[in-house]
């Protein structure tokens, strides 16, 4: 009879399935379970390691191990170890090898009972580099610049072409390309960079959000309100804009919010003592169409004045009525012979006068643009110009010997101020354009 015996690892110790409690400690190996002693009513049983036949298979067993394992076949099948041992010593190690050998290749061993595996040396601590401000990468020059540089070809600022090209305002221009929003051939612009005519540029669309959410007010200004920053103890004209203040008739078309005050400013002045079209915004491509270097843009004002005639203009005395003259007083700086007529002012006020009004004026050395003068009534004249100089209307009607008494702006390029309350304000429509 021979018995054939199958050599194995050490059977690993019975897990206990069974989830411990919150908070305990892991549990061991279940223990074997021990042999109760047998009842009186029972016969007495024989432990099985004390039969014949048991200690017969150990017997065999011993003397096999004793040969160097002949004459039985093992069922294990090769290991790889990393630290060049054989099977054998990698199997007398036990569990080590599985275990330890894993620890050992990523640096992690550190039991010190075992002494026959190689330590890695302990990693130094990690060191960190300071964290460094995002900083946005600067821009190339673009090649065509160096060029036309060198070619004597004419160079712009970025902002000075973009508000050229009625992109922006040059001040909202430096805001968009300080904050990235601006790229020139692809690339992001920087501040101050020179372009030519051949670059394309290009706005992001978080630039072309907030230029839709940009509003321009209409206002009709009355007498003793500035049209910028206070002056001289008078109120400025955005003090106006208010809820309040909002004209009924375009009330809930666009709901008055307070950041539509901010960056609010004038486009283009209007006299403490005249009333009329104010416009205020937040656009750049706005206040440039109307008051910018190259704009041409049309205002229309209603003009009321007086004349101061003098005996050398060729008045006609006999077309007054004796209550359209009344003399002059010393205070107003004429001559005892000069009068000053209130009504009907066009019957006698000269042809020649009027052809002044329209072409062949200076103010400041500089002859102005061509303007359109007519009488719109007998006491009032209606001015369409193109520029707009400091007390332009009024330096001009004194030119003439005429006094203006009353200033009134009713039209802005194709905006016209129409049946807007003195005071009051509204929102300038989609639909609309200067």
């Amino acid at each position: 009879m021979s018995i054939r015996v199958y050599r194995s690892d050490p059977a690993p110790a019975p897990r206990d399935d069974r989830s411990p409690r919150f908070g305990a400690p892991p549990r061991g190996p279940r223990p074997e379970p021990v042999q109760r002693p047998p009842r009186r009513s029972e016969p007495a049983r024989p432990a099985v390691a004390d039969t014949a036949q048991s200690r017969a298979a150990m017997a065999a067993l011993n003397a096999a191990l004793a040969r160097g394992g002949a004459g039985f076949e093992s069922r294990e099948q090769p290991r790889f170890d990393p630290r060049g041992r054989d099977n054998n010593q990698a199997r007398n190690d036990g569990n080590r090898f599985d275990r330890n050998d894993r620890n050992d290749q990523f640096g992690r061993n550190d039991r010190r009972g075992d002494f026959d595996a190689p330590r890695m040396p302990p990693r130094a601590p990690q060191q960190h580099a300071p964290p460094r401000a995002p900083s946005r990468p600067q821009p190339r020059i673009s090649s065509e610049v160096h060029a036309a540089a060198a070619n004597g070809v004419p160079t712009e600022r970025l902002n000075k072409r973009m508000a050229a090209l009625g992109m922006a305002s040059r001040r909202e221009a430096d805001e968009w390309i300080d904050r990235g929003f601006v790229t020139v051939n692809g690339i992001i612009a920087r501040m101050g960079q020179q372009v030519v005519e051949s670059d394309v540029i290009d706005i992001s669309l978080a630039a072309r959000r907030e230029q839709e959410q940009q509003v321009t007010i209409l206002l009709n200004k009355p007498i003793g309100y500035v049209s910028g920053q206070a002056e001289d103890g008078h109120p400025p004209a955005i003090t106006l804009i208010a809820d309040s203040s909002m004209n009924s008739a375009t009330r809930g078309r666009i709901r008055f919010e307070n950041w539509h005050l901010k960056h609010l400013a004038p486009a283009g002045r209007l006299d403490i003592d005249s009333t009329g079209l104010l416009v205020l915004t937040q656009d750049g491509r706005v206040a440039r169409a109307i008051i910018g270097e190259a704009s041409d843009m049309e205002k229309e004002y209603l003009v009321r004045v007086e004349y101061e005639g003098a005996p050398e203009m060729g008045i006609r005395q006999e077309a007054l009525g004796e209550a359209a003259i009344e003399p002059i007083e010393p205070h107003h700086g004429g001559n005892p012979a000069s009068q000053i007529i209130k009504k009907n002012v066009q019957s006698v006020f000269p042809h020649e006068g009027l052809m002044l009004l329209r072409q062949g004026l200076s103010l400041d050395g500089e002859e102005l643009l061509p303007a359109k003068v007519s009488w719109q009534n007998e006491e009032q004249l209606r001015f369409v110009l193109r520029e707009g100089k400091k007390r332009q209307i009024r330096r001009m009607c004194e030119a003439v010997g005429l006094k203006v008494v009353g200033l009134k702006r009713i039209r802005i390029g194709r905006v016209v101020l129409g049946d807007l309350p003195l005071g009051q304000w509204r929102y300038l429509q989609p639909f609309e354009k200067f």
